[in-house]
């Protein structure tokens, strides 16, 4: 990232109880991510594992990205748990987007547990070549 950082997290602890209901209490991690900047605009890897499509939700407003998903651990039929600390973990992450990037070009790919985000750099924000003329 250069001197104005594009993408910022929002502090979060990395793993956080929370009570979703009064019967169930629910573990929040902070995946893992990977932020590449280029002249283009941002690339986001979030590691995800476990999650579906259908159990991932990204969103922005007000030029803060959150990502948010539930994970999808199947048991086996005929096993039993002996011991699990994480069985059905909620993962959550927020970000600050630029003004310099176009939150409505967003792109989203979701594969092998890997979210990647592509976020454009708005085209007046982009560097350009200035062409310099002899007088």
């Amino acid at each position: 990232m250069s001197d104005t950082t594009q993408v910022v997290a929002q502090p979060q602890n990395e793993v956080v109880q929370r009570e979703d209901d009064k019967k169930a209490r629910t573990v929040t991690l902070l995946p893992p991510v990977d932020i590449i900047e280029d002249d283009s605009g941002v690339t986001l890897w979030a590691d995800l594992p476990g999650v579906t499509r259908d159990k991932l939700e990204v969103s922005v407003h007000d030029g803060n990205l959150r990502i948010e998903a539930e994970a999808v651990v199947p048991m086996p039929t005929g096993l039993r748990v002996q011991h699990a600390e994480v069985r059905q973990p909620h993962f959550a992450r927020a970000f600050s987007l630029s003004p310099d990037l176009d939150s409505t070009k967003i792109e989203a790919n979701l594969q092998d547990g890997v979210l990647k985000l592509t976020i454009p750099r708005r085209e007046e924000a982009r560097p350009r070549r200035i062409a310099i003329s002899v007088a």
